[in-house]
């Protein structure tokens, strides 16, 4: 493989420093077209070292997690759907948890146009999502909030969950491993997500296609442990074999032109 020019290498290191680089940002740092600083980054993509958003570019870090407004972005398509399609499985009236995540926001969104939802989170961009619903009620957790993501975490948190017992929960998660394990980064985070499987009827895991290519420190669950996996992709064939073992239910999120194919 070719080494990279020296401005794909700068790029490069700007991008493992702060997350996210954006193309007009890039093209004032040196001084060159928007359009080469496209076919940099197109070029450092096809390589594996970054991955394409609208804008600019990620890096791909598997041994740490992206920051929040760049998750954001990352497969924000593929979460609009899957967030679709998980509230279309969930039922006016049914009472809900959702835990921390970009994904289980856009469920969030489309739970907006149910009835009678009551809605459990310790997330509070769910929360505030949630809010402005013209039916149903929202209940947020106590805790510590994390200046990062909104996310409320700790024991208080875990204590808060244990009170209820839902009819759904909406687990996000980092990473899904080969061997079924689901995953994640903050310890305390995992500790309430634990605790929110624990006290739902019925759990639906809501991950994109890219969670089945990354890694994280910190094991959630087992996808034994789930009912319903939505994603946007048919999952890779060991966690597809897993699935179909312990009876989870695969829901394919895919776009129109994938259906249409």
């Amino acid at each position: 493989m070719e080494p990279l020019m020296p401005r794909q290498a700068d790029i490069l290191a700007r991008a493992r420093q702060v997350g996210r680089v954006e193309v007009e940002e890039l093209s004032i740092v040196f001084d060159v077209t928007p359009q080469t600083i496209r076919k940099d980054l197109n070029e450092l993509c096809e390589r594996g070292l970054l991955q394409r958003v609208h804008g600019g570019a990620i890096h791909p870090s598997g041994a740490s997690n992206y920051a929040y407004d760049s998750r954001r972005m990352l497969a924000a398509d593929e979460k609009l759907r899957i967030g679709e399609r998980a509230a279309s499985l969930i039922p006016d009236n049914a009472s809900i948890m959702l835990n921390i995540g970009t994904t289980t926001e856009q469920v969030a969104r489309a739970l907006r146009r149910h009835e009678g939802i009551l809605a459990i989170t310790n997330n509070i961009n769910v929360a505030h999502i949630l809010r402005e619903a013209p039916s149903g009620e929202v209940i947020i957790a106590g805790g510590l909030v994390r200046k990062s993501d909104g996310g409320v975490v700790g024991e208080a948190t875990v204590d808060f969950i244990k009170q209820f017992k839902v009819d759904y929960a909406v687990i996000g998660a980092s990473a899904i491993d080969a061997d079924g394990s689901i995953l994640d980064f903050d310890y305390r985070e995992v500790s309430v997500a634990r605790e929110i499987i624990g006290h739902a009827r019925q759990t639906i895991l809501v991950a994109d296609s890219l969670k089945f290519d990354r890694n994280a420190p910190v094991r959630i669950a087992h996808l034994s442990d789930i009912d319903v996996l939505v994603t946007d992709r048919s999952p890779p064939e060991p966690i597809d074999a897993i699935c179909a073992q312990a009876g989870v239910r695969v829901e394919i999120a895919a776009d129109n032109a994938e259906q249409a194919a």
